[in-house]
């Protein structure tokens, strides 16, 4: 069965803290209608809205991009004085929010305050004749804040889903202008390379449906900071940890804790550098980010990894690259667990596996298949995960040793091993 979305009973209301969904994740780009032209191109999404100087908005401009139930928020600062400006001068491209929707964002806003957060903004009405979204963010690691989203009328998230408007001010690209000053009406200049670029993706999909996890990278010896800091002020739970036995090689080694909501619908991994003979992936990305905690990658679930590898290899994304190696034992681990755990064999094609590099892993719950982008700007910071789960719930911990070395021989290239 295909699932666009992870579902959640609005049975517990009362709970303030009680996430429904990603809302959207904001990235601060350099220039947002580039950007939303790369993501649209190697992966799939819809150019779906934007609010800028058209819909009445003067200081940023905002591209909505949308694929299944992932909703990318791009934003530009149309100024020096805006604050993402100084942002993008010292981090580059990267993301700034990972938003959740709630039931009541003023009352999640206030338990986490109470629970010891730092507040990143005060709640915030956008509010026209269709409904209102009232948003109100906290800080958390480095750069990055978590917004909490509720939304009334027109602006629910259901309706989102289904192409409704993301907030005021925003407008379809494929036609209904909405703005303060002229109501909704047909939509002129918009160029048509949006247009037919999202018809070309609406005939070749990718396959992405949702956000499956969101990993974030700290300084030495702050994972366990912040893993208390989820567990007090989001009321998170631990849900799997991994030291530097689990990930490591002959040259590097990382250490990480994987927090989940109270109903494992969100799940951040926190990642911190261990020490090694050489530099760790986790310590490239704090020297190319001004020293600074951060998302380092998104994982972005499938229902079919083949699919989605090939259709976006044929898109021009680059992908880590194993060794032939790794195939010749992976096999045997692989099915052996599954096997022993009375769990079927990995029912995709063996040798297509192999011709797209996809790493495979199981545990007693099923398998996965995963891959991973190789950065997706120049600074070797930010990446993806397309991921595939097939019953596992993990993260490829099997698999941990063939990444780092893959990852490693890319930081050689990079000359920051």
């Amino acid at each position: 069965m295909t699932t666009l979305s992870p579902s959640v009973s609005p049975s517990k209301v009362s709970d303030p803290l009680q996430l429904i969904d990603v809302d959207h994740v904001q990235f601060y780009v350099g220039n947002a209608k580039q950007a939303a032209f790369f993501y649209a191109h190697c992966f799939g999404f819809q150019i779906e809205q934007v609010c800028d100087l058209t819909t009445g908005s003067r200081d940023c401009a905002h591209y909505l991009l949308t694929q299944g139930n992932i909703r990318f928020v791009l934003s530009s600062p149309l100024s020096p004085e805006h604050h993402s400006a100084m942002e993008l001068a010292m981090y580059g491209d990267g993301v700034k929010d990972v938003a959740f929707t709630v039931f009541d964002a003023e009352a999640a806003y206030e338990r986490a305050i109470k629970n010891g957060a730092q507040s990143a903004y005060e709640p915030r009405v956008f509010k026209d004749s269709r409904g209102t979204v009232t948003m109100a963010g906290i800080r958390t690691y480095g750069r990055v804040c978590h917004s909490f989203v509720s939304r009334t009328g027109e602006y629910e998230l259901t309706k989102v889903k289904q192409g409704g408007l993301f907030m005021p001010r925003f407008k379809r690209i494929d036609g209904g202008l909405c703005t303060p000053a002229t109501g909704c009406g047909p939509q002129s200049g918009m160029g048509s390379s949006i247009l037919a670029i999202n018809e070309h993706n609406k005939k070749h999909p990718c396959g992405l449906k949702y956000v499956d996890h969101l990993v974030g990278n700290v300084e030495l010896g702050k994972m366990n900071y912040w893993v208390k800091w989820y567990e007090d002020v989001l009321e998170f739970k631990m849900f799997k940890h991994f030291d530097d036995a689990d990930i490591s090689t002959d040259y590097s080694a990382l250490m990480s804790k994987v927090m989940s909501s109270g109903n494992n619908l969100i799940k951040m991994p926190i990642n911190e550098p261990a020490h090694g003979k050489k530099k760790s992936q986790v310590q490239e990305y704090l020297d190319w980010h001004a020293n600074t905690p951060g998302v380092q990658h998104l994982a972005l679930r499938t229902d079919d990894e083949l699919h989605s590898i090939a259709a976006l290899r044929s898109r021009g994304v680059d992908f880590l690259t194993l060794p032939d190696a790794y195939y010749d034992k992976v096999w045997d681990r692989v099915n052996t667990m599954l096997k022993q755990h009375g769990h079927e064999a990995v029912k995709e094609d063996h040798q297509r596996v192999r011709d797209l590099g996809i790493l495979v892993d199981a545990d007693d719950e099923g398998y996965l298949l995963q891959l991973f982008t190789k950065p997706l700007q120049d600074r070797p910071t930010l990446f993806f995960e397309i991921i595939c789960r097939r019953g596992s719930q993990s993260f490829g911990k099997g698999n941990f040793k063939a990444l780092f070395e893959a990852l490693e021989l890319e930081q050689e290239r990079r000359g920051n091993l």
